[in-house]
């Protein structure tokens, strides 16, 4: 049993130089793509015309606010990343930046993407992504990631918000739409991350991180894979439900739905070995693959539909 409260020794490194290249890493650009994405169908499903310029200028503070965040949790965490084989290659770790380079960087980033997004779009959205980065810096890797492994259901809110934002960046409101774009995301999370976890649960009981399958055990992670895929594609396929997404949407979402809750059926019945580690590194790949697809059908059925106004 490892003690959840563990607080590695922040790795001696003193920065030699980061060149461009690093600071963009400590974005976390494959992060950042995502959240450009999901926050660019949110803007495009919402209702009401959709002003090219403020729509660039979201999309921007939104990716420059996804990057703070990225930076500021590279700050907080690496004494872990030092020590896990999956983050030891960033720039922190390999002494490229300092951490308190990394803790500046990112807090300038976050409150030029706040103030920017509420001077020129509206304050809505600049306020919902202010508390999106407080999410994810604060209540989940401040206070949720080293202490319970409900880490990942909780804290994933904060990876769940860019569909909320973009809505929020047309209309300067939240609907019940943009929050099932949330809901969709949010109950999508723990599945994904959990079947890396599973393949990579050394890494986390190495450095005291409570992930489900350090605390709770492989078998009662791969129960609760199980479970919230369920729940994902029950909700993946409601908007067909409420207007939101039409016939190729319900079609790919049931097609996928599928294909993820038998790959979700093979990591629970596969317990031992090396293909144990092989079917939950094959949901995890999948899980972005599907996530992907879901919001891009979404996107081009909201472009035809403009279009065709």
């Amino acid at each position: 049993m490892i003690d959840v409260n563990v607080q590695p020794t922040l790795p001696n490194a003193t920065a030699i130089g980061g060149d461009v290249g690093d600071y963009f890493a400590l974005l976390k650009p494959r992060v950042m793509s995502l959240v450009i994405f999901t926050a660019l169908v949110g803007m495009v499903a919402a209702p009401g015309p959709l002003n090219p310029i403020i729509a660039a200028v979201g999309l921007l503070c939104i990716a420059v606010g996804a990057g703070a965040s990225g930076a500021l949790n590279m700050w907080y965490d690496a004494d872990i990343d030092a020590r896990m084989a999956r983050t030891a290659a960033r720039p922190i770790p390999r002494g490229q930046v300092t951490a308190d380079e990394a803790l500046t960087f990112g807090t300038i980033l976050s409150v030029f993407a706040v103030v920017t997004l509420g001077l020129l779009v509206n304050w809505v959205s600049g306020a919902i992504l202010a508390f999106t980065i407080f999410f994810y810096i604060v209540v989940y890797t401040m206070w949720l990631k080293r202490r319970t492994p409900q880490n990942i259901v909780i804290g994933g809110a904060a990876g769940a918000f860019p569909p909320l934002l973009g809505w929020a960046t047309v209309t300067g409101t939240v609907s019940l739409d943009s929050v099932l774009l949330f809901a969709i995301i949010f109950l999508w999370t723990p599945p994904h991350f959990w079947a890396l976890a599973l393949y990579r649960c050394r890494d986390y009981e190495r450095v005291g991180v409570p992930m489900l399958p350090v605390v709770a055990g492989a078998d009662e992670t791969r129960r609760q894979i199980l479970l919230y895929a369920f729940a994902f594609v029950a909700a993946s396929l409601t908007p067909y439900a409420i207007g939101l997404g039409g016939v190729s949407y319900l079609a790919t979402a049931t097609v996928l739905g599928i294909v993820f809750l038998a790959l979700s059926a093979s990591v629970y019945r596969t317990r031992e070995g090396r293909e144990a580690d092989v079917v939950a590194k094959r949901l995890f790949l999948f899980s972005i693959l599907h996530l992907f697809a879901l919001f891009a059908v979404l996107l081009v059925e909201h472009i035809v539909a403009r279009v065709m106004a």
